[in-house]
């Protein structure tokens, strides 16, 4: 019987004082998030929003390759139609809120990719430690030909300049730690073994402030930025329901490179 790692997939929280550390543990798929993973990242964000006592939340992947490398792809062989790509971006949406609501500050740590999902996690994050190497992006256009939600969009588009997202999402491009950095996208850059000191640093500074004004900073933020978003089911249900998306999904579980017919 073959070993499957993603049984062994999970997400996992730590509690040391006043901080909290979640952990993203599927490193023989560089973290890539199951539907399970994406369960257990929701109900901790609720278990830690009923804590007062914690003043600051770390997220890191586990392996030191990789932060969140996307969604877990097999899942996706079971959509029939685009109906199923709506759901599955509510879902989605549905599994990250309480990440975008934790009332206390978040701090992201970046050794390795922070890709699709993984770029979705850091950006609802208040602050990202990455190392030189890191990665950031989401290359559907080359991988799957799938499509992102709108507040997904909406949140990237918040923290980077527009030209960067098109690069992101029409050119397929992973942009570098050192460029983001420069945007202010990253808050330090440092080398792997002096990142958690990092993290715990900046967790320090952060749980010596006014915790009712950062929640009500948080969440004014988050909901400026949502505020009115527009319907986009009718985008979201061509691309899920096209041959591309198909195509994509079968060619990347091959390994070989999606052949695209626009249809």
């Amino acid at each position: 019987m073959s070993h499957d790692p993603a049984l062994n997939a999970r997400v996992y929280l730590e509690i040391k004082g006043k901080f909290a550390q979640i952990f993203f543990d599927q490193p023989a798929a560089r973290n890539a998030m199951t539907q399970a993973m994406y369960e257990q990242l929701r109900s901790i964000c609720i278990e830690l929003n009923q804590n007062s006592q914690i003043r600051a939340v770390i997220l890191r992947g586990v392996g030191g390759k990789s932060f969140v490398s996307g969604s877990d792809i097999a899942q996706f062989t079971a959509f029939k139609d685009g109906e199923d790509g709506v759901r599955y971006e509510k879902l989605i949406d549905h599994y990250l809120g309480p990440l975008q609501q934790l009332s206390m500050p978040t701090i992201a740590v970046i050794d390795g990719l922070a890709v699709g999902g993984g770029l979705a996690i850091a950006s609802l994050c208040d602050f990202r430690i990455a190392t030189p190497n890191a990665k950031f992006g989401v290359p559907i256009a080359r991988t799957l030909g799938n499509t992102l939600s709108p507040s997904n969009i909406s949140w990237l588009l918040a923290h980077l300049d527009v030209a960067i997202v098109k690069r992101m999402l029409l050119l397929a491009e992973l942009i570098s730690a050192a460029e983001l950095h420069a945007q202010g996208f990253v808050y330090k850059i440092g080398e792997q073994d002096q990142l958690e000191q990092m993290a715990f640093e900046l967790a320090e500074q952060l749980s010596a402030l006014a915790p009712i004004t950062q929640k009500a900073s948080k969440q004014m933020i988050a909901r400026i930025i949502h505020h009115s978003l527009p319907d986009c089911s009718d985008l979201i249900r061509e691309v899920y329901g096209s041959a591309d998306f198909k195509e994509g999904v079968n060619s990347f579980l091959a390994g070989k490179p999606a052949e695209w017919q626009g249809k």
